[in-house]
């Protein structure tokens, strides 16, 4: 059983930058992915990206790429979302997600979420 936190949301204007933070608490195997997932009012969730802990391959979506940045710490505790050059497109719930990679279309293992909100 993994319970995930996260922190760092809140609101900024267009072109302002955030950072996220995901912090596990269980067993992290070797095997797992860590990422985000995010989701606007009346939308779908968006997987936004993610990264294997065992040797650090990363996924960043198209439409965050070149923007966003994952990354984790060496202990494969905590996961983190730099996010820069927001744009009011961003504007979602934000969640953290953990679980086997083969599994990342639809992990097991979510945070509560964090509000991202972008004005332009």
């Amino acid at each position: 059983q993994v319970q995930l936190a996260e922190s760092g949301g809140g609101s900024v204007q267009a072109g302002g930058s955030l950072r996220l933070s995901c912090t596990a608490s269980g067993t992290i195997y070797r095997n797992y992915c860590m990422g985000w997932f995010r989701q606007a009012p009346g939308k779908g969730r968006d997987a936004v990206a993610h990264i294997a802990v065992g040797d650090r391959t990363t996924f960043v979506a198209d439409a965050v790429k070149g923007r966003f940045t994952i990354s984790q710490d060496n202990a494969w505790a905590n996961s983190y979302l730099q996010m820069n050059s927001l744009k009011p497109e961003d504007t979602a719930m934000y969640y953290c997600a953990v679980d086997q990679c083969s599994r990342w279309s639809n992990p097991n293992y979510w945070g509560q979420g964090t509000q991202v909100t972008v004005s332009s």
